[in-house]
């Protein structure tokens, strides 16, 4: 039994981010539950708690912790935060994302009885401007064979119980981090619940990781060997958690390959979108 009123450790990388870092922050500070402890990890060398409280922003429940690098990557930096936290609860907010005020209230209430929770995705531009939602719907608890088919994009809005899970993210892989740290929790919780109200605000940056042209070959290569390492037994998920998710990464993987001319002919063209449609078809032709 988890104790009342939990914290959640909220772990955010920062890297050049001041000109994205108050935004996110001022999300943190806003949410409707409370007990939270906001770790940023410098990877730049700058104080960002003096750079915070610069734009009236200083709070206890706001530390720093350094990475002793400059640019030493967010998955590293993260470990380090998850080496270091003692709260129960952990969850991921990149520097140049929001959460929904209501979002950790509804996560604690969620990990009351699961191990795992991920939300639906409000996307935006860097204007913030809706793109579109992803994963929005009904709540509900999801297979690990099951979730990619209906969070199709970034994993790292999920939050979990470090007593029923805990993981750390892989350093030998450039792209797919967040979803092969899910793949590391599913090993001991079976199932995760889904908050189908989109909780976490995900910008698309024209060079960001997850939009940027020249990231195509970095997609291709993490998707290929998480789809290995899934036929090899590497990763114990529930029953047809393995076939659920390789099925879902082949599809993706068949997708990138037609991205690019997709992209030409309609430019902005969000991956998201070119996905769906192939994840359908695939769904419609399934005995």
């Amino acid at each position: 039994m988890a104790a009342s009123n939990p914290t959640v450790a909220v772990i955010t990388p920062a890297f050049a981010a001041m000109g994205t870092l108050v935004t996110t922050v001022r999300s943190v500070l806003a949410q409707t539950y409370p007990h939270w402890e906001l770790v940023i990890v410098s990877d730049d060398g700058v104080d960002y708690l003096r750079f915070l409280a610069e734009h009236g922003m200083a709070d206890s429940r706001i530390g720093q912790l350094s990475s002793g690098k400059v640019g030493g990557g967010a998955s590293a930096a993260r470990n380090l935060a998850l080496d270091a936290i003692t709260a129960p609860y952990a969850a991921i907010l990149d520097a140049d994302d929001r959460l929904k005020p209501q979002k950790l209230e509804r996560a604690v209430a969620a990990l009351e009885h699961h191990g795992i929770v991920t939300t639906a995705l409000d996307v935006m531009d860097e204007q913030f401007n809706h793109l579109r939602d992803v994963a929005a719907g009904p709540d509900r608890e999801l297979t690990p064979g099951a979730h990619k088919w209906v969070n199709v994009s970034m994993d790292s809005m999920v939050v979990w119980d470090r007593a029923k899970a805990d993981a750390r993210y892989d350093l030998t892989m450039s792209n797919m981090t967040d979803l092969e740290l899910l793949l590391q929790l599913y090993r001991t919780v079976p199932a995760s619940f889904h908050l189908g109200t989109p909780l976490h605000d995900y910008i698309k940056r024209a060079g960001s990781m997850s939009n940027g042209e020249k990231t195509a070959a970095g997609m291709v290569a993490s998707k290929t060997t998480l789809l290995q390492r899934l036929g090899s037994g590497y990763y114990p998920l529930a029953p047809g958690g393995v076939e659920g998710m390789a099925e879902f990464l082949a599809v993706s993987l068949e997708a990138e390959k037609h991205y690019t001319a997709a992209l030409a002919a309609q430019p902005g063209l969000l991956f998201e979108d070119h996905l769906e449609p192939r994840l359908e078809a695939k769904k419609q032709a399934a005995p």
